[in-house]
């Protein structure tokens, strides 16, 4: 297990990474804060001169999501994926893929993000089943994978706290 600020990273199994944070908001905001472009536009990997330039949803079971981040320098990164599962504000259950040009990792995952809430305070777990062993390695090592969650996971808890 390693903790990076309030963020705790943890391997359940040989192809998962789960993230585990607790923000002093309730689970519909969170919920929100992950489904609505403008709100993601303000907070998923928006640090260090990084802005989202592309935030696609479509929220429904088989909808699709298209996110594009651009760096200081004009560098794009992309991903998307597919919404498998929907309970508002509950649970979320979508793929994930990088486009190749930038994959942190190899092939696709998938996201199992839950929002449990207590007393106001809500519990985001994120888990991340690879499509292996040696995938969920390659995520793990990349460099500034688990601080770049943690920083997002920051500018959130700052998000939620601003509404």
């Amino acid at each position: 297990m390693t903790t990076t600020g309030t963020l705790e990273v943890t391997t359940p199994s040989e192809r998962e990474i789960a993230m585990t944070r607790v923000f002093d908001a309730p689970a519909s905001m969170v919920f929100d804060a992950w489904t609505k472009p403008e709100l993601l536009k303000r907070w998923l990997g928006v640090r260090n001169g990084w802005e989202m330039a592309v935030c696609e949803v479509d929220l429904k079971v088989g909808g699709a999501y298209r996110w594009v981040w651009r760096g200081p320098d004009g560098n794009e990164m992309g991903m998307g994926g597919v919404y498998r599962e929907i309970v508002r504000p509950e649970r979320l259950v979508a793929t994930e893929k990088f486009d190749d040009a930038c994959a942190w990792y190899p092939g696709e995952a998938l996201d199992t993000i839950t929002l449990v809430e207590h007393d106001g305070k809500t519990t985001l777990t994120t888990t991340v089943l690879f499509e292996s062993q040696e995938a969920r390695d390659v995520a793990l090592q990349s460099d500034g994978w688990s601080s770049g969650v943690a920083e997002s996971y920051d500018v959130l808890d700052e998000l939620l706290a601003s509404d």
